[in-house]
């Protein structure tokens, strides 16, 4: 684990202090990937720790293409997580393509965690993970093959520069990859209510605020990147908040909630919250994917 490049504000330490409080216990009771799984209707999932697993291969297909065989996929042999968490997305990418791959996070605690998990795993050699601020990354213009960010966009202040620093360390003929957090298009205007809405989950989750898929698309439309496609998969991964209800109500679990400190008990009040975004239409789950431009077509950088 390398050291912080993160200058710290109030936000960022909310953050910060958020997932340093939670982290533990997110992982005793879902394990390593702290994100959505995928409940679709073409998926049989066995646990809702394997959901997990099938959203990222979902993800993955979305963005290159399940149609084309297996041996025609680019292979990315290096990778940026961006908002890594304790390390389970970047583990299973830098397993799954023998990548090198880096992690980033505003959470020491989560950093020190996942680089524990990479020494474990055998991959200490090809894995790294730090400290760093998403919006002001410390890499090199053209550093990475695969720049991935699962559901870490909701916490970006600064969407539009979060997608531009993205591209920046994107090298040309590399894949972006994006899900997260949105609200319904706009159109009609969110309401008071629903603007209230949002707001409490902001509260809870130590959000900045959240925009639609639309306006991700508009923002990656000034980018230079092409084979833009999006898409909204709410309905596939709603399920998971009813997991995740009934985990919590685990009296172990419960209690682990209780004692963990009040951020997570935050975190646990907006549960009903989400649950209730997702039934209206109020919350998206947007998907967003692009290739960085260059001089020869894409496929021919791999």
């Amino acid at each position: 684990m390398t050291s912080p490049t993160v200058t710290p504000s109030p936000f960022t330490e909310r953050i910060q202090l958020f997932y340093d409080e939670s982290s533990r216990l997110w992982e005793q009771v879902w394990g390593e990937h702290m994100h959505h799984g995928y409940y679709g209707p073409d998926s049989s999932t066995a646990s809702p720790q394997e959901a997990q697993r099938v959203l990222i291969e979902k993800l993955l297909d979305w963005s290159y293409g399940a149609a084309s065989p297996l041996g025609s996929q680019p292979t990315p042999e290096t990778i940026l997580d961006v908002g890594c968490g304790i390390g389970g997305s970047t583990l299973y990418l830098a397993s799954k393509y023998r990548a090198t791959a880096t992690g980033i996070t505003l959470s020491p605690v989560q950093a020190a965690r996942a680089a524990a998990r990479a020494e474990t795993a055998g991959l200490g050699e090809h894995v790294q993970f730090q400290v760093a601020d998403a919006l002001a990354m410390p890499f090199a213009d053209d550093s990475f093959d695969l720049v991935w960010s699962l559901e870490s966009g909701e916490h970006m202040p600064d969407k539009g520069q979060f997608l531009r620093e993205c591209c920046r360390v994107l090298k040309p003929g590399g894949r972006l990859i994006v899900a997260t957090w949105c609200h319904r298009t706009a159109n009609p205007p969110l309401t008071a209510q629903e603007q209230d809405h949002l707001a409490q989950i902001y509260r809870l989750y130590h959000l900045p605020h959240v925009i639609s898929l639309a306006d991700y698309e508009t923002q990656a439309h000034t980018l230079p990147l092409t084979d833009l496609k999006t898409a909204d998969w709410s309905e596939a991964v709603a399920p998971f908040w009813q997991d995740v209800v009934k985990s919590a109500l685990d009296p172990q679990v419960l209690l682990g909630i209780l004692t963990a400190g009040w951020k997570t008990v935050e975190g646990a009040m907006a549960i009903p919250l989400m649950m209730e975004g997702y039934r209206t239409g109020l919350i998206c789950y947007g998907l967003l994917t692009g290739v960085k431009q260059s001089g020869e077509r894409p496929e021919e950088q791999w």
